[in-house]
């Protein structure tokens, strides 16, 4: 146990995983690794592709312990995940909606053929060691995620690349990185996944020193303690905490619900922000308010009835009340037939 971790008892455990594998059945996959899942209880999103698996998912200890072992040890994946990078945190509620397993051409798109994480990486750090290579002079920081998760924190010193899609990388590098000029680049992400895709692109580009943090922020902020660190700022998730802290306990960030930004206690505070409608980054888009305002309505038409409104619980529901529609109308017509005959 790590002592980082929080100690209250939580009822969901998250876990983050990847590996970069020989994957060619995903077809034949993607039905049994749903199904698994499903039966568990399982929510999130695990994507597929010929180069490996990624994804994050919740469920009981007990639901995701069983995941991980079906993951290394069936004969579905016959060893081929072994060696995964995961990584494990807790949630009072459960942070996803529903399964999804989807198939894709890449687990992380960058949309470059040289960058292949199965030949060659950069250099892993771990969390530990972290901050002596960053405090170093002659290293380049270079944060590999989008502007919107660099906008909730990110490491001092840090280059940020101002993209909004990680096949945007490639530019961020060509316009500000000189092979000949940035010898050592140390490079983080989330939890690893980008930085090896990322790592590998700078290799195949002539770059002689490339390291990367191994784990990503999230080993890091379960790792090092808060008093030691060197991260400022919260860690944006994929999920319904939005963000996370050292100890990777959840955070103060919210998600808007209009354009899907991640908003601090001083987006909030704004003027401009509207809960469910409309934050600082979005106001002045009056078809997306429209749209926001209509579907939050809807969310509190639902809160009102007790159904619910997103996710697999608003599906069962929907299916519920079909089925409840069907059984109607059969006995209507039962009642009308028998009337029929007897009159």
């Amino acid at each position: 146990m790590i002592d980082n971790l929080p100690d209250q008892p939580r009822p969901f455990k998250v876990m983050a995983f990847y590996k970069f594998a020989d994957l060619a059945d995903t077809a034949a996959i993607r039905p049994e690794l749903a199904h698994f899942c499903c039966a568990r209880g399982i929510r999130g999103t695990l994507i597929l592709a010929r180069e490996g698996i990624n994804g994050t998912v919740a469920g009981t200890d007990d639901a995701i312990d069983a995941l991980q072992t079906f993951l290394m040890d069936d004969p579905l994946f016959g060893g081929r995940l072994e060696g995964a990078e995961i990584k494990f945190s807790t949630a009072a509620t459960m942070p996803f909606h529903r399964m999804k397993v989807r198939l894709k051409d890449e687990i992380v798109t960058l949309r470059a053929p040289e960058a292949n994480p199965a030949l060659r990486v950069g250099t892993y750090v771990e969390a530990k060691d972290w901050n002596a290579l960053i405090e170093r002079n002659d290293v380049t920081l270079v944060d590999t995620r989008n502007d919107y998760e660099v906008s909730l924190g990110t490491f001092e010193r840090a280059l940020d690349p101002g993209t909004q899609t990680f096949t945007e990388f490639k530019d961020f590098v060509a316009r500000n990185l000189d092979p000949a000029r940035d010898r050592k680049v140390a490079m983080f992400c989330t939890g690893g996944i980008r930085c090896e895709k990322a790592s590998s692109y700078l290799l195949a580009q002539g770059f002689e020193e490339v390291f990367h943090l191994k784990g990503g922020i999230l080993n890091y902020l379960e790792t090092v303690p808060r008093e030691d660190s060197h991260w400022q700022g919260e860690c944006f998730v994929f999920d319904e905490r939005v963000s996370v802290g050292h100890g990777l306990i959840a955070g103060n960030a919210t998600l808007c619900r209009a354009c899907r930004q991640p908003l601090t206690p001083q987006d909030r505070a704004d003027l401009r922000y509207e809960e469910g409608i409309a934050c600082p980054h979005c106001a002045g888009d009056a078809e997306r308010r429209l749209a926001a305002a209509q579907r939050h309505h809807q969310v509190r038409l639902a809160e009102i009835r007790g159904s619910a409104h997103l996710g697999d619980a608003a599906r069962h529901a929907a299916q519920q009340a079909k089925a409840r529609k069907r059984a109607r109308r059969e006995a209507d017509r039962t009642t009308r037939a028998e009337t029929s005959a007897s009159s």
